[in-house]
């Protein structure tokens, strides 16, 4: 069972930068899909960033497009989002999320697709 550890997030103000961490808990050969996904008060879960476990098919939702990127360290056992240029509506609580996959094709930024999840971060952006 993978088991996905979160850290990060937090409190800053809008134009500033946080970065969040999802750490996997065992390595594993098989290929996989990780996503970042967030949920504000009153909101569907959505979709911010995916990325295939070999580091390419990486997405974004445009809201966060050309201000948040998805990464890996080069161990691939954790996950990062990296978050500038933040705004108000960022604030939410975020998700990292997993699903074993060999086609980077069906690396989908779906929630429902994904079956491994963390704990949750809240980041709170003031205006």
């Amino acid at each position: 069972q993978v088991q996905l550890e979160q850290s990060g997030g937090g409190s800053v103000q809008a134009g500033g930068s946080l970065r969040l961490s999802c750490a996997v808990s065992e390595y594993t050969d098989r290929t996989y899909c990780m996503g970042w996904f967030r949920q504000a008060p009153g909101k569907e879960r959505e979709g911010v960033a995916r990325i295939f476990s070999d580091g390419s098919s990486a997405y974004y939702h445009a809201s966060v497009r050309g201000r948040f990127t998805i990464s890996q360290d080069i161990t691939k056992t954790t996950l990062y989002l990296q978050m500038n240029s933040m705004k108000a509506e960022d604030t939410a609580m975020y998700y990292c999320a997993a699903f074993y996959e060999s086609s980077r094709g069906a690396c989908f930024l779906t929630t429902s697709r994904y079956e491994y999840w963390g704990q949750g971060t809240q980041v709170t952006v003031s205006s």
